[in-house]
């Protein structure tokens, strides 16, 4: 009992570290560094080398905490693994990933263990212990970052063939790199615990695997049933982390009683995991839930996990092996630079891709260290040293990944960043013909949300009128020739404010010289409505319209709010489906982020009754509801059309 309220204290004053952490570490994202590194930062402070506020016994007291974060880890690794979306780029993906993992891991391994005998800590092990060393660091630099470069996506906008390669390839090396890394960690562990390397032993880690995977089949099973219950979220989220960590408290205690029987064997947890994940998100029909609970716990698990692999870094090792962790980043490099141009060459991409593509692949995160955390637990001998060693490698890979990631994305054109207007391929246009107070309030909604906006009049006194950001032209008659000096051409809506006559001459001119998709019209006169409707006009009449606004407001005012986009957080969009991955797929396949709801689907001059049973097309345009940034990255995925390749500038 004594030792159950000893664990209570230890785990209520790492919470409190971890809760302040997560502040503080806010602070280095002003200074454009990675919030984990404020995480791993405050951790190593915190620990037993600086402050001395958790000790190495209070470490391992929590060490639960690690592990149902290595559970988590794996299932947010896993959950990225959804098959439907990455068929367009199979070929790309495979041999870019193949590339990749076997120049790495291969070339790595040689460079390491040939240069071990000048490496401090491991030129005083055996010759069995430098390979050992040099498989592990070497399966570590196999591994990628699938959140550190959804961010810089995001944050570029980001859209392309190139693009789609990079998330499939990172994904899937971070599925494959716990594979390798359990096949590698298990014959590395058979071998120090004095067995020859023979074919019993190979079979032996063979049937290891095989139930590492069978037992993560079983626990897709159990996490599909859990999602199946009618349980509230949050219990559902405990359990389904309760579950992963069950794997290890079975890992843990039948190692500890085959043991006491002289027999060695480990089933890995970690693969375990990441099995179940796959199973839920490809073969059940809980998806949605499953990604709603690793969208929910990820900041309260990355937050104690990092700060807890900061605490049980050592600082005596990081500062005597410093020099042996900048060796292994430029190892890392060298071997990444060849697998991409490798896995380039093999899938056929274009060369002006290839040669650069290794700058996308360079950051490395949690998946990274939670394999480095496992070789520091597991083996005591040389492990400590090697995690403290990989560890500083990952925190370099962090600092320099996203800068350069962020470059080769405007190198292959495939970046639309908000803060380079000129460079800005998908800003729409509006025209408003008419200066008045309801133009210029509709300009201004359409600017924050990123359109280009002219308003034209035939008003002479436009210059009291100059309003930042809203780009007002005099028009002197509604004429085609002044349509073409005006460029409204180029307008993807056109908004008429003025008299119904003169309203019904700027549609007719548009409709029949340039086919604008969206002609928006205010009719004072609903006698006219008919003659509009025959030119495919949006009709509003504001008296009919005010009367509906209300009604929608008193039946459903929350749904109405977010419409109107009365909610800063959220917003209603058009997405036109461009991308081909999404060509037949049913709207409940679709991987959707849990805060956006699809209200309509338009294909052609039809609107179509949309369920989950939907097949979608290319050219389909989907009306979605939802928070700004996930709008932001479905419209980046679905729109994504064909290969931009990198232009040279014009001097």
């Amino acid at each position: 009992m004594s030792q159950l309220f000893l664990t209570l204290g230890i785990l209520a004053s790492f919470l409190i570290i971890a809760l302040s952490s997560n502040q503080i570490a806010r602070v280095f994202q002003k200074f454009k560094l990675p919030h984990i590194t404020g995480l791993l930062l405050i951790g190593i402070i915190s620990g037993p080398f600086v402050l001395k506020i958790i000790g190495k016994n209070e470490i391992n007291n929590i060490y639960f905490i690690n592990e149902i974060s290595l559970a988590y880890i794996a299932f947010a690794a896993g959950a990225e693994l959804y098959l439907k979306e990455l068929r367009s780029r199979y070929k790309s993906i495979g041999w870019m990933t193949f590339g990749q993992v076997s120049a790495i891991f291969i070339l790595s391994t040689l460079c390491i263990y040939f240069l071990s005998v000048h490496i401090p800590f491991m030129k005083e092990y055996s010759y069995e212990n430098r390979l050992l060393i040099a498989l592990l660091a070497s399966t570590i630099f196999v591994g990628r970052s699938p959140a550190s470069a959804i961010a810089v996506i995001s944050e570029m906008r980001a859209k392309g063939p190139f693009t789609q390669t990079v998330i499939g390839v990172t994904i899937i090396k971070d599925v494959l790199v716990i594979i390798l890394f359990t096949i590698v960690f298990s014959l590395s562990i058979t071998i120090l615990e004095d067995e020859n390397l023979n074919f019993i032993v190979v079979l032996k880690v063979f049937i290891e695997l095989l139930i590492s995977i069978g037992l993560g089949y079983l626990l897709g099973i159990i996490i599909s049933f859990i999602l199946s219950t009618r349980l509230f979220f949050y219990g559902k989220l405990c359990l389904v982390l309760i579950a992963g960590y069950s794997v290890y408290f079975l890992e843990n205690n039948i190692s500890h009683i085959l043991l006491e029987f002289n027999f060695h064997f480990h089933i890995e947890p970690i693969l375990s995991c990441i099995v179940a994940s796959f199973y839920v998100t490809n073969f059940s029909k809980f998806k949605m839930d499953f990604h709603r609970i690793i969208h929910e716990a990820a900041i309260p698990v990355y937050v104690a996990f990092f700060t807890l692999t900061g605490a049980s870094v050592s600082i005596d090792i990081l500062i005597q092996n410093w020099h042996i962790a900048l060796l292994f980043f430029i190892i890392r490099l060298i071997t990444m630079t060849t697998g991409t141009f490798l896995g380039g060459k093999l899938g056929g991409d274009p060369v002006q891709l290839y040669k650069h593509s290794w700058m996308a692949y360079i950051t490395q995160a949690g998946v990274a260290l939670g394999l480095i955390s496992i070789i520091s637990k597991k083996i005591p001998t040389w492990g400590n040293e090697l995690a403290t060693t990989l560890i500083a490698v990952v925190v370099i890979n962090l600092v320099i990944g996203p800068p350069l990631f962020k470059w080769v994305l405007n190198f292959v054109g495939e970046s639309h960043k908000r803060a380079i207007p000129q460079d800005y391929k998908d800003e729409r246009n509006a025209v408003i013909f008419g200066l008045e107070s309801q133009s210029i309030a509709l300009a201004q909604k359409l600017i924050k949300h990123n359109w280009r906006v002219k308003v034209l009049t035939q008003r002479q006194e436009i210059e009291k009128f100059d309003i930042e950001g809203i780009n007002i032209c005099h028009i002197n008659e509604v004429s085609l020739e002044e349509f073409n000096r005006l460029k409204v051409k180029r307008a993807d809506a056109i908004v008429a404010l003025n008299t119904d006559e003169e309203n019904f001459k700027i549609c007719e001119i548009a409709f029949e010289n340039y086919g604008t998709k969206d002609l928006i019209v205010r009719v004072h006169d609903h006698r006219n409505i008919p003659k509009f409707q025959e030119l495919n006009a949006r009709i509003v009449e504001p008296s009919t319209a005010m009367v509906g606004l209300m009604d929608h407001f008193v039946r459903s005012p929350i749904a109405t709010s977010m419409i109107l986009g009365l909610d800063e957080q959220q917003d209603t969009i058009d997405i036109e489906v461009l991308n081909h991955d999404f060509q037949g797929l049913a709207l409940r396949e679709l991987q959707l982020p849990i805060d956006l709801l699809i209200l309509s689907i338009k294909r052609g001059d039809s609107q179509v009754i949309s369920h989950g049973y939907t097949r979608l097309r290319v050219g389909d345009i989907i009306t979605v509801v939802g928070s700004n940034e996930s709008l932001e990255n479905l419209r980046l995925r679905m729109e994504t059309s064909q290969l931009i390749m990198p232009q040279k500038k014009s001097t």
